[in-house]
């Protein structure tokens, strides 16, 4: 029913996460209605994206030049590491403006259904730089799932006998839910994490 090249536009945006067949078309004929320069504006951010944007070589947080602006910043906090397993994690607290220490991006985590071991994941990278820059504190902020608590544990063992603080984001029921439908990991998790009322 469409043109060939408008289809395989609507298949292309049909890749995207979250992005279904009416999203998509209205996504390829708004790009039909954009003037030249909007449209050579579109292509260029593409084409930069793709070809910039990459690892932070000390911390793996997504950027486009060879250490990003955290690392290079000299207003952080430089004895804390916030440990995450994607980039968008670290987007995301830095739009919260809170947290003003370091992070760490790791390549995912350990899964052993899946044949994803600890060397798999880079934490040799996140031991030397613990090592190397005198880390005092690592708070892990891994996804709460039985793959987080494995690769949280892991980590909590290997830095076993070093000086050094280990923490993880507190977790538990959220505001608003209905207990009878909370997972009983969350709520172990809650019951543990209980702080004193003030």
């Amino acid at each position: 029913m469409y043109p060939d090249s408008l289809k395989n536009l609507i298949d292309s945006f049909q890749n995207f996460p979250g992005i279904g067949e009416k999203t998509a078309e209205r996504m390829a004929f708004s790009i039909l209605s954009f003037d030249s320069d909007k449209f050579q504006s579109l292509q260029n951010n593409l084409d930069e994206v793709k070809n910039k944007v990459h690892a932070c070589k000390n911390c793996n947080t997504l950027t486009d030049k060879e250490l990003c602006s955290i690392c290079e910043s000299n207003l952080r906090n430089k004895d804390t590491i916030l440990v995450v397993e994607d980039s968008k994690i670290v987007f995301l607290f830095e739009k919260l403006g809170t947290y003003k220490g370091l992070y760490h991006v790791i390549n995912g985590l350990i899964s052993p259904l899946d044949n994803i071991n600890p060397e798999d994941i880079g934490l040799d990278k996140l031991m030397d730089r613990i090592k190397k820059e005198n880390i005092k504190e690592v708070i892990l902020a891994l996804k709460p799932s039985v793959e987080g608590e494995i690769t949280s544990l892991y980590i909590r063992k290997i830095l076993d006998g070093m000086s050094i603080v280990v923490t993880r984001l507190a977790s538990g029921v959220p505001i608003g839910a209905d207990m009878e439908y909370i997972d009983t990991l969350t709520l172990e998790r809650a019951l543990e994490d209980r702080k004193k009322i003030e």
